[in-house]
């Protein structure tokens, strides 16, 4: 799929209005959508915010796919008690399904006490067969994996736990 149809579209506003996501932003090749139930939102500067790296080619896919490096330290208080203040979070850049693993029976990209560099990719983040490749963004050890494979993440929902390296 190069380019959103007009029926994608539509069926993505009538789940976003099914749903209770506040906000929705897709954006990917012949697409850039954002809706909200806030009348006052304005669009986020998602990629801009994140970083982002050159398109990457999902092998699955037949059109590129903008990388997003989404590592973000923590919120003041938003970490749970027992997560120490120096481990970076890193979340999703947008909502979709979460995979641990490059295809079915293969093995994850991270594990837990596994050591990342900025580059590594960590997860794919899938919507509408559009695949969304996660780099670490950080040089350090994985230190929690906070989603479940094929579960639906939200958009800046926290992903994973990573040490920096000192």
């Amino acid at each position: 799929m190069n380019k959103a149809s007009e029926r994608d579209i539509e069926a993505l506003i009538e789940l976003f209005e099914r749903s209770d996501w506040r906000e929705l932003h897709i954006v990917g090749p012949g697409i850039d959508l954002f809706v909200s139930k806030d009348p006052k939102a304005r669009r986020p500067e998602t990629l801009t915010a994140l970083g982002t790296s050159p398109p990457v080619v999902d092998s699955r896919l037949p059109v590129s796919v903008p990388v997003a490096v989404a590592a973000a330290t923590p919120a003041a208080g938003s970490a749970p008690a027992d997560v120490p203040a120096s481990w970076v979070v890193i979340r999703a850049p947008c909502l979709g399904t979460f995979y641990r693993t490059p295809k079915p029976g293969a093995p994850p990209f991270v594990s837990v006490d596994q050591r990342v560099t900025p580059e590594a990719e960590i997860c794919l983040i899938e919507v509408m067969k559009l695949f969304t490749t996660v780099r670490a963004g950080v040089t350090g050890t994985v230190r929690r994996v906070l989603v479940a494979d094929a579960e639906l993440v939200e958009f800046q929902q926290p992903l994973f736990y990573v040490e920096p390296d000192a």
